[in-house]
């Protein structure tokens, strides 16, 4: 399991010792607006938690917390494959992130999408990596287009309606 560091934070593997911080970041109704539509109860976090350390167990990347270098979780992002009923379903490894108020605008959701990027291109060797985002969720929207991503269609998740977007493997 690989740890990840930027200027200002420090990507770890989730794991069970993030699970208070996780439990505030997903109860958090701003953070689960465009994601899950309501705030987490702890169980749900607890359940989401042992999936996602299972992830890295099971494929060897997953969903790494987000800190500051003094340790405040300010979010999560990840590269995974959740098996989702997405129709149309995905093809390729997803990335996902999110991201504490108090650190909107601040340049975190970049720097961290980013450096998960460049672990999927150096570390991972993926051609291709997607995400579905709510078409409301204009932050996300503008981060994955600076992130490279383009939109490549619609799907249907749980019901709703999402945006489908891919990023392509930079040339080498």
């Amino acid at each position: 399991m690989k740890s990840l560091r930027t200027d200002r934070l420090v990507l770890q593997p989730v794991s069970a010792d993030d699970f208070p911080d996780l439990c505030a970041l997903w109860a958090d109704p701003e953070v689960t607006r465009f994601i899950s539509g309501q705030p987490m109860s702890s169980e749900d976090v607890w359940l989401r938690l042992l999936r996602d350390i299972g992830h890295w167990h099971s494929l060897g990347y997953g969903n790494w917390s987000i800190r500051t270098h003094d340790g405040t979780l300010a979010g999560v992002v990840g590269l995974f494959d959740y098996k989702r009923l997405l129709e149309p379903p995905f093809d390729a490894p997803e990335i996902g992130w999110a991201v504490a108020p108090a650190f909107h605008g601040k340049g975190i959701a970049s720097e961290a999408v980013g450096a998960a990027l460049q672990s999927a291109d150096r570390d991972y060797g993926f051609a291709r990596t997607v995400c579905m985002i709510s078409d409301g969720n204009l932050p996300s929207i503008k981060l994955a287009s600076r992130m490279g991503f383009n939109r490549y269609g619609e799907g249907l998740y749980k019901g709703q309606n999402v945006t489908l977007y891919e990023r392509l493997l930079p040339p080498q």
